[in-house]
């Protein structure tokens, strides 16, 4: 067995020893991400500012079943909440029970009166790391280090709370707990986690879901062109499985679903954190990403009919660069439908965005004239099949250019490529523009939230939506109200990410009647807590550059009927 064999076999021993036992007093808890039952993004690290938190395993399916330490536990931590929450402490529940449904968590909550977050472990990963056996186990985690400081029951949750509240050793730190039993099947499969084939398992996953980002030539930070290279990589690709900040997807699954998801299944999660976990064995078998052959196309869709060349501008090392509003002629001397759009940047390193419109002049952006645009980790636009964006001959093409400095000076020579049919279609494709130019956001606050809607007096049908803010977006949603007064989550982006500019695409698009209301909400974090806020201390206003910030959505639809279709609607909606 040579050296770097020996080394993996080591690891693998290690972090099966570890992960054997139970996570001890004293012992670091990893950071993590889940949802709450009420849909908001709960990370444990970001609770730096906390003095304590209190974390407690709960079953909704246990508590009226007779499960003792779940149906009496939850006043306990109530109280402890009331008692502390003014003194810096965080109170959460975590259910990691396969048995209870998210819908189910949510209704178990309200019937009982629980006013504290549930976090939905759908995975059990966290509840496993955590080694969670009995629902009515405490955790009392102190931020400072985040180290575990106590696990057992609520009823001597709080001594141990108030000793390390007054900075005082805790006398018990550990305490059985006599509540139901957890059922994790995978807990106890360590061995079979060490065998999960890195050959015909995990690099395959890995083709399928990471390396169109991570290859030469990607937006990714590096490549995974290797077994070694996995490897390498493996602690930092199971932390950000664990915060979700990759695959870089960010709408709750619970709401819709969309045809352009780019996460994981819940199996393939689990499947790959245990294999790290188990020490990254490399196993019997070739290396498939090593042996890969793809070549990766400079269009997506083939060549495109159009290819309208963006003009050049030389981006300067420092500064802030103002966005730049090119605007180039149709050369074309007909008219045409246009079925897909796509942009190549010219250079990724300064490029953040483009904004393609077209019509006979720039003020306003027309129902039909939206051409897409481009963002880090955006794929091509392809229109439904029986709808098309009408471009007329003596259109122009408007585009507005975001540049960030980067150190260096740079040249940029970006490009658009458009699609036509070969027929007209049935229905046009348009889009239409939430925003609140007025928008205040008080400093230093975590969350504040606007929003901006627009009601539709035509029946339509919706393809997708896109929210954007800037670096203070921490959630953002789309919900119809329809005529009779009931509601319906079309989106909800609970975790926020400025670096991804999702369109999310409905995997079944959405009729909508007549006199329906959309309703496009946006929360900011303006806070020292958002490690990417510009500046905390400052009444932030609606502004282009990211130092400011943005309420602004975009609905992409058509109407049922295209006969009684206005032809020269403007989208945009201001309040």
């Amino acid at each position: 067995m040579n050296q770097r064999s020996k080394l993996a076999v080591g690891i693998a021993a290690f972090c099966a020893a570890r992960l054997a036992f139970a996570l001890s007093p004293g012992e670091t808890v990893d950071n993590f991400r889940l949802l709450d039952h009420q849909g908001g993004s709960r990370e444990l690290y970001y609770l730096s500012d906390m003095k304590a938190v209190v974390l407690m395993a709960h079953s909704a399916s246990e508590m009226g079943n007779g499960c003792e330490a779940s149906r009496t536990g939850v006043p306990g931590l109530k109280a402890l909440r009331d008692q502390y929450r003014s003194q810096g402490v965080e109170v959460l529940l975590i259910d990691s029970n396969l048995s209870d449904t998210s819908a189910a968590i949510v209704k178990e909550a309200a019937a009982q009166g629980i006013d504290m977050p549930i976090l939905l472990d759908e995975t059990q990963l966290i509840g496993e790391a955590l080694d969670l056996r009995r629902n009515g186990e405490v955790l009392v985690i102190n931020p400072q280090g985040w180290k575990l400081a106590y696990r057992g029951p609520v009823s001597s949750a709080g001594d141990a709370l108030a000793s390390l509240m007054q900075g005082q050793p805790i006398r018990t730190a550990k305490v059985e707990t006599k509540g139901c039993a957890i059922a994790m099947p995978e807990r106890d499969k360590k061995a079979a986690h060490a065998k999960i084939s890195y050959s015909k398992t995990i690099a395959p996953m890995l083709i399928d879901n990471c390396v169109t980002c991570h290859r030469q030539g990607g937006i990714g930070p590096w490549q995974m062109t290797s077994y070694d290279m996995i490897k390498g990589f493996a602690p930092m690709i199971r932390e950000v499985i664990r915060t979700e900040r990759m695959p870089p997807w960010h709408a709750d699954p619970h709401y819709q679903a969309f045809s352009n998801d780019r996460s994981l299944s819940k199996d393939e999660i689990r499947t790959l954190v245990h294999w790290i976990e188990a020490g990254s064995p490399r196993g019997a078998g070739g290396d498939p990403l090593a042996e890969l052959k793809r070549t990766w196309p400079e269009w997506q869709l083939g060549e495109p009919d159009l290819i309208v060349e963006i003009p050049a501008f030389d981006v300067p090392a420092t500064g802030t660069i103002p966005y730049q509003m090119p605007s180039v002629a149709n050369p074309l001397d007909h008219d045409v439908w246009v079925r897909a759009v796509d942009f190549q940047p010219g250079d990724r390193t300064v490029l953040h965005h483009i904004i393609a419109t077209m019509g006979s002049d720039a003020a306003g952006i027309r129902e039909g004239g939206s051409l897409g645009g481009y963002v880090p980790g955006a794929g091509p636009m392809v229109l439904p099949t029986q709808t098309g964006i009408l471009m007329k001959k003596d259109a122009k093409f408007f585009f507005q250019m975001h540049y960030t400095a980067t150190g260096k000076q740079a040249r940029d020579v970006s490009r658009m490529g458009l699609y036509f049919r070969k027929d007209a279609p049935q229905f046009q494709f348009r889009s239409a523009v939430m925003a609140k130019p007025s928008l205040k956001i008080p400093a230093n606050t975590k969350a504040h939230t606007e929003s901006a809607s627009r009601t539709f007096d035509r029946d339509i049908i919706v393809y997708s939506l896109l929210p954007h803010s800037h670096f203070r977006g921490k959630a953002s949603n789309f919900v119809a109200t329809y005529p009779d007064g009931t509601t319906e989550t079309l989106l909800s982006v609970p975790n926020y990410d400025f670096n991804w500019q999702t369109t999310y695409e409905l995997a079944t698009p959405k009729r909508l009647p007549a006199g329906t209301k959309i309703t496009h909400s946006t929360t900011w974090d303006n806070s020292s807590q958002n490690k990417a806020n510009p500046d905390p201390n400052r009444e932030v206003p609606w502004g282009q550059q990211t130092w400011d910030e943005m309420l602004y959505g975009v609905v992409r639809f058509r109407y049922v009927d295209e006969a009684a279709a206005p032809t020269e609607t403007v989208s945009r909606t201001r309040e």
